[in-house]
């Protein structure tokens, strides 16, 4: 009894105590500072998010670059005067289809999802979606110099934005309907690319020039691994540009990698003001949208034609290129023709995507720092690690042309598969990056609205 009654004198102290009195209460205030971004609805969303994304870019990437590309290029390389009329009626499809489906011809892809996020509260028009993913798959499977990823950031994206109105009721802020968006924006880039860090750092640093949409992390990392595990399961998880790494680099290489960071940095700025250029004067034209991208067409058509006339064989400087990556890091080509097709790669994606083409331009713009880098490694440093400078290359290009310096270098640690490559790119990304200014393929990338309130 005695025992018993201690024991029950000394829980009631317990009890009583002020501490344990409260400390319900401190556990509570605890958890609720933990999750107070309330996590737990994005452990349920993002998934969703992810799911659907990576099942809709699986069909696209299926029906382009299972189907539709390799016959279309297989007909193109056994008969060189069918490039220009292709690529003309591709181009002619793609322009009817934006211009009598869509509310603007002009608002497309990536640039539609920056817009949206800053503009309009991550608010996408979903009626014309359909028309524009067609015109996306007739521009990029007739050959146009563009990839998937400009579907896959707007499809995924406006599935994001789309959800937010279907799961309300899982207590969702206007505010999220944002993060929502960025969170689909790296769905769909990790899917298509099968790289997805590339698609979480891609989707942060898209709409600012200087800084990330750091909202969206948690969301984004959740819906970038689905969205690659989903295609994965069906097309599997191999990198697209998968190439053989190095066992490491020198002190030299790193010197290199800086001067081929600045030569890389310079070209890109002096690529996308003239994009920028070109394609305020394409949209203030005052020709109808499917005529102006006949023109753009047809000027495509031409520097594919004319760099097979030059240099018979399989690598051309148009179509999506996934095949050229390999044909430009396995095979040997000179150096003058690496620098011919990195002109008419770069003149190419600007006919097509000035004119009014729909994508974007993140695989024309690695693929050519990548050449770019091969020609650097044969003619000026004269190594036999031409992967490296490859590397260098497209890191540099991209950090340089989109103003994703962290993606940039990611994405070339998740191409290569190994770590062999980061400390160079990272140099040559850096410089790049710094040496190109503020000049952006993006025209609506925004600076940090917490810098330029500083400024005022």
């Amino acid at each position: 009894m005695t025992t018993k009654t201690g024991e029950t004198a000394t829980q009631r102290w317990f009890m009583r105590h002020p501490f344990f009195r409260r400390l319900p209460a401190l556990v509570r205030e605890d958890l609720r500072k933990v999750y107070e971004r309330d996590l737990r609805k994005w452990l349920i969303i993002a998934p969703i998010i992810g799911v659907t994304s990576g099942l809709m870019i699986t069909a696209i990437a299926e029906l382009l670059l299972g189907r539709m590309w390799p016959a279309v290029l297989g007909f193109y390389l056994r008969h060189h005067w069918a490039i220009i009329p292709g690529l003309v009626v591709g181009f002619v499809i793609t322009g009817l289809l934006m211009q009598y489906l869509t509310p603007s011809p002009d608002e497309h892809s990536t640039e539609e999802i920056i817009r949206s996020y800053h503009e309009r509260d991550g608010v996408v028009n979903l009626r014309p979606m359909l028309p524009k993913l067609l015109a996306a798959i007739t521009t990029v499977g007739f050959g146009g110099s563009t990839a998937l990823e400009g579907p896959s950031i707007y499809g995924g994206a406006a599935i994001g934005s789309w959800l937010w109105g279907k799961l309300r009721r899982l207590r969702l802020r206007d505010r999220d309907r944002r993060i929502m968006l960025i969170c689909g924006a790296a769905a769909g880039m990790s899917a298509i690319f099968r790289a997805p860090l590339t698609g979480i750092v891609f989707a942060l640093e898209m709409p600012y020039r200087d800084d990330l949409a750091h909202e969206a992390l948690v969301p984004s990392l959740i819906a970038s691994v689905c969205s690659f595990v989903t295609l994965s399961s069906f097309m599997g998880g191999a990198p697209l540009f998968n190439f053989e790494g190095i066992a490491g680099f020198t002190r030299r290489d790193l010197y290199w990698s800086a001067l081929l960071g600045l030569i890389v940095g310079l070209v890109a700025m002096a690529y996308v003001i003239t994009f920028r250029r070109a394609r305020r004067f394409v949209v203030k034209w005052s020709l109808p949208h499917w005529q102006k991208l006949a023109i753009g067409g047809f000027l495509t058509g031409v520097c594919g034609w004319l760099f097979l006339h030059m240099y018979p064989g399989t690598l051309m400087p148009i179509g999506p290129n996934y095949e050229a990556v390999g044909e430009v890091l396995k095979k040997h080509h000179s150096t003058l023709q690496l620098l011919v097709f990195s002109v008419l790669k770069l003149a190419a994606t600007l006919f097509t995507l000035a004119s009014g083409g729909v994508s974007a331009m993140f695989v024309p713009l690695f693929l050519t720092g990548g050449t770019i880098g091969t020609a650097f490694a044969q003619s000026v440093v004269h190594s036999p690690s031409l992967g490296l400078y490859a590397a260098v290359g497209m890191a540099s290009f991209i950090a340089a042309g989109y103003k994703t310096p962290l993606a940039a270098v990611v994405f070339v640690a998740e191409a290569t598969g190994g770590h062999a490559f980061i400390i160079p790119a990272l140099v040559g990304a850096a410089v790049a990056y710094a040496v190109s200014g503020d000049a952006s393929a993006s025209g609506d990338q925004r600076l940090h609205g917490g810098v330029k309130a500083q400024e005022i």
